[in-house]
């Protein structure tokens, strides 16, 4: 018979897919002997089967009563036993973890019976009846769907009648919410069930079909968690942090989850349940208040938190209870955390010995490391900006936006192209679309445990939280702080990491330096058979390439050194002019720019390899188009402006990316090859002179047919001999060519006779493979995707079926003729964590891709290193 209810003590932390993070995790809590309320989980298949299968749950009543039976016994209280009242949480909780997606109801039990034993039992009739409150909205809004705000409202008005808070109100005002309470269920054709096995089956019933909510279904769409797993249900014995000044409630992480600080970090509520903490309702204190007013309480439970980071190796998010100054673990996880205090703990952890340098790389994603090279707000404009509000610094990062108020706003103007501020006075699961679709979120409650704040840092998105000199009036579209009031649709700027509001539009600046990441890469190359190089051959370009950790470059193109004024004139004058002088002076000219460039870019390379790929674009974008610029040229070259006209014309192209370009630059113009080929041996000269020993690897584009690799190659060594007999200073280099046309593919092993090297450009590859043009494929690729005829966007990730065989294969076929022949990537795909991978499984050498994806690179090349020898 399978089995649906596990008690705490039969489950192990290795059990998540069956009892879900949640309950494997306080079945191990208890197996390590720490102080966790008794409970039982009931299993994520069982909400499966009750979900898709309509399972009859007479079974499962059966089984649970059998777990209740088995909760009394290990209390010694019982449920609807007003002398001696077993009360109880029901919380969900997936196989992953999903913050304020999925609901929780505490003191299940009591009823209008029950709460006067309760009270007696206790002696404190305030507590009894505040538990009912909070039971009666907790029921209502998680079962029936009874809107939050009606519930709120009554207490709104309670509060302004009275003038005190609901933490405050007085037995006989207590009394008087649970009875407006029970008229709101009426009000909606409920009655609240007065026996507790009856709220509990419902209970349960609600929190699998909780599973399916909007909400829980945009935040697994999200964070791509599997739909099919379902969620299991945790019900434990009550411990209650409300029942006096004693008495309190709590969030702690193992260290700061937004800087990675090790140091407790976290909030806590005298005199208050969990909910207070994480909804934001009351304002928390900081955690290292408790060593002043709890230190016994203080002191433990840093030991029980050190105890269990270690126990979990990682970060840990614990929430806790104490009750008449005992301590109590609710739950443990693993923390959510910005990604720069991602880097960091997983890098101190590793130097602590607490995890391998190994384990440390696993726990870091590419994303995070990426997000790590975004924007902050420059200093300068910080100076001079206008401070509008400060609050905590709940999740880092930069972001200016149009401010909005709710989801449906929010999810408005970024359809409109707008970025999104969202503003709240506080956010709840609701909220979860808007929060999607925003920039930066601020609220006006709640703390660095809030709902807002969890999400948004597991999100990656900016975020400030506690506001409190906000005053949000949601309904009208405003907010205003003193005299300044702003409107929906107002410009501002969020600042995570210091909490900071600004008014208006502040500039940014790129975070390039980072030690944890500094650290955590220099390991991820000790690891990796990938290397990465990058592409780029501006000076700035490479100079962030080599502190970004490449190895060398992958691609320098070349024709972007041509297009500045003085240098397109001179090859346009290569390609028209009917003047053999004039062609060579303009040749010369160019010899000398490019030989500058060349020096330029290998005094910031060196010794690192660096690919060089000689001029590959379609020969008219160096031509000129206009009628005014034809009469300039026309005049430099002594033309007449018709004849130029008519020359112009007849080099147009109906194909430009399928016409005069690569390679075939290389045969009709064979002067503009041989040019660049002297200019990289003249200036590798200067550096290997200097005692710099650079190897140029020159590569010859587009490379369709053996005989076009051959006689270039041949006119270039021709070149590259006179040069060095003229200077006397031979040296090694190596030519080899740009795999791009699948025709180069199938007669790899042919190339591979007269290349020295190979590198796979998947832009042109998968634009020839697919038929695609890859300026245009954007105008119909995005229904593709929506209508499933492609899984991605093969210019983003691999094509592994069609590009990715022809590349395979090509591999194969190249190394049939020379097994040690480097071969590597370049393109958009070269910093794709996805195509890495595959890159990796086929052989290749290197990938070469942006300079800023350079670290993203390096850690993926690692992690796929690592995992290919698991």
């Amino acid at each position: 018979m399978t089995k649906r209810i596990y008690d705490f003590s039969e489950g192990t932390g290795e059990m998540r897919k069956l009892l879900g993070g949640k309950g494997a995790n306080l079945a191990e809590m208890s197996r390590l002997g720490l102080p966790v309320p008794t409970g039982f989980t009931i299993t994520t298949p069982t909400c499966i089967n009750y979900l898709e299968n309509n399972e009859s749950v007479s079974q499962l009543w059966s089984e649970l009563d059998g777990a209740i039976e088995r909760l009394e016994q290990r209390t010694g209280k019982h449920f609807d036993d007003p002398t001696n009242l077993l009360l109880v949480s029901v919380r969900s909780g997936s196989q992953f973890s999903m913050p304020g997606m999925m609901d929780t109801i505490l003191n299940l039990g009591l009823s209008d019976e029950t709460v006067e034993g309760f009270a007696e039992l206790t002696g404190d009739a305030h507590f009894a009846y505040d538990c009912y409150r909070r039971l009666l909205q907790m029921f209502g809004e998680v079962v029936y769907a009874i809107p939050k705000i009606k519930f709120d409202n009554i207490i709104a008005r309670q509060e302004e009648q009275s003038k005190k808070n609901v933490t405050d109100f007085s037995l006989t005002e207590l009394k008087t919410i649970i009875t407006k309470f029970h008229k709101l269920y009426e009000e909606h054709g409920l009655v609240f069930p007065q026996t507790a096995t009856e709220q509990l089956r419902i209970a349960v019933t609600a929190i699998f079909e909780s599973w399916n909510n909007k909400r829980a279904m945009t935040y697994r769409e999200l964070h791509n968690i599997d739909h099919n797993l379902g969620t299991a249900v945790n019900v434990q014995s009550m411990v209650f942090g409300n029942s006096g000044e004693e008495s309190g409630t709590g969030v702690v992480f193992s260290r700061n989850p937004s800087d990675g600080e090790n140091e407790l970090f976290g909030e806590f509520l005298i005199n208050a349940q969990g909910e207070d903490v994480v909804a934001g309702i009351r304002t928390p204190q900081p955690i290292a208040s408790l060593a002043e007013e709890m230190p016994n309480m203080y002191h433990e439970l840093k030991k029980l938190v050190e105890q269990l980071e270690t126990h979990y190796h990682d970060m840990q998010d614990i929430e806790f209870t104490i009750e008449d100054n005992r301590l109590y673990l609710l739950q443990t996880r693993n923390g959510k955390r910005t990604n720069q205090a991602a880097l960091r703990i997983a890098v101190e952890m590793a130097e602590e010995r607490l995890i391998t340098k190994e384990e440390a790389l696993l726990k870091v994603t590419p994303d995070m490391v990426n997000s790590t090279l975004h924007d902050v707000f420059s200093e300068e404009s910080k100076a001079r900006a206008t401070l509008f509000s400060k609050g905590l610094g709940a999740s880092p990062g930069a972001a200016s936006g149009k401010i909005c108020f709710d989801s449906e706003a929010a999810k408005a103007l970024h359809l409109a192209g707008d970025p999104v501020i969202l503003v709240r006075n506080e956010t709840s699961p609701d909220d979860i679309e808007g929060m999607i679709t925003s920039q930066a979120i601020v609220t006006n409650h709640g703390g660095m445990t809030s709902h807002a704040a969890v999400v948004a840092r597991g999100m990656g998105t900016c975020c400030v939280t506690g506001c409190g000199n906000l005053v949000i009036d949601e309904e009208a579209g405003t907010v205003s702080v003193d005299r300044v009031t702003l409107e929906e649709g107002d410009w501002v700027s969020v600042d995570g990491t210091s909490g900071v509001i600004y008014l208006g539009v502040l500039e940014k600046e790129s975070i390039t330096t980072n030690h944890h990441l500094t650290t955590l890469l220099e390991w991820a190359d000790t690891v990796s058979d990938l290397k990465v190089r990058a592409n780029a051959e501006t000076p700035q370009d490479l100079q962030t390439a080599m502190d970004f950790g490449a190895v060398g470059v992958g691609l320098a193109r070349t024709e972007h050194m041509f297009f500045k004024k003085e240098r397109l004139q001179e090859i346009r004058k290569v390609v028209l002019t009917e003047d053999e002088a004039e062609k060579q002076e303009a040749l010369e000219k160019l010899l000398d720019y490019q030989r500058s460039d060349f020096e330029k870019m290998y005094h910031i390379v060196r010794e690192k390899p660096m690919v060089i790929r000689l001029l590959d674009p379609p020969l008219h974008e160096f031509l000129p188009s206009s009628s005014k610029e034809i009469e300039v040229l026309a005049k430099e070259i002594e033309w007449d402006v018709s004849k130029l006209t008519n020359r112009i014309h007849s080099l147009e192209e109906t194909n430009p990316m399928l016409g005069h370009r690569g390679c075939r630059l290389g045969v009709t113009l064979p002067e503009l090859y041989q040019v660049q080929v002297k200019a990289i041996i003249l200036s590798a000269m200067t550096l290997r002179r200097k005692g710099v020993p650079v190897v140029p690897e020159i590569m010859i584009p587009l490379v369709a047919e053996k005989e076009e690799l051959s006689q270039i190659k041949a006119q270039l060594i021709k070149v590259i001999d006179d040069v060095m007999g003229r200077e006397k200073c031979p040296f090694p280099y190596e030519i080899g060519t740009m795999i791009e046309l699948p025709r180069a593919c199938l007669i790899a092993d042919d190339l591979a006779k007269e290349a020295d090297f190979f590198s796979f450009g998947t832009n042109d590859l998968t634009q020839m493979t697919y038929g695609f043009s890859r300026d245009d494929a954007t105008k119909f690729l995005s229904e593709y995707l929506e209508k499933g005829i492609i899984s991605h966007d093969p210019f983003q990730t691999i094509d592994e079926h069609g590009v990715g065989e022809l590349i395979k294969l090509a591999v194969a076929r190249g190394r049939s003729i020379k097994p040690d022949m480097v071969i590597g990537v370049c393109g958009e795909l070269g910093g794709d964590p996805t195509s890495i991978k595959f890159f990796q499984s086929i052989g290749l050498d290197y990938v070469s891709c942006s300079p800023f994806r350079v670290p993203l690179a390096r850690l993926t090349a690692a992690q796929v290193g690592l995992m290919a020898n698991e």
